[in-house]
């Protein structure tokens, strides 16, 4: 079964505490969801059209279990603590085999 991803390119971030509230209360709910953290905050090479921002990489079991995560009541209250305090790019996307 092909694995699920959660990938998340920050554009900018305009309030570092709404950040970290969001942090707080994203770490328990990804892992409760079966996620993995693959990368965080590590060194960006950015082409294209991309911005060498903060990008967060989470590997699940499946792409069905990636989109209940996201889902989650635990992780949409952490979504609430965000609110607009970063610009981001995320998806869910479906590995391949």
């Amino acid at each position: 079964m092909p694995k699920g991803y959660w990938v998340s390119a920050y554009r900018a971030i305009s309030d570092p505490e709404k950040l970290a509230a969001y942090n707080k209360l994203a770490g328990p709910a990804v892992k409760a969801g079966g996620g993995r953290i693959l990368t965080r905050d590590s060194r960006v090479v950015a082409h294209d059209a991309g911005i060498a921002e903060r990008t967060i990489l989470i590997e699940f079991d499946s792409f069905e279990q990636a989109v209940a995560a996201h889902e989650s009541a635990a992780y949409q209250e952490a979504l609430v603590a965000l609110s607009d305090g970063v610009e981001r790019d995320f998806r869910i996307v479906e590995g391949i085999d």
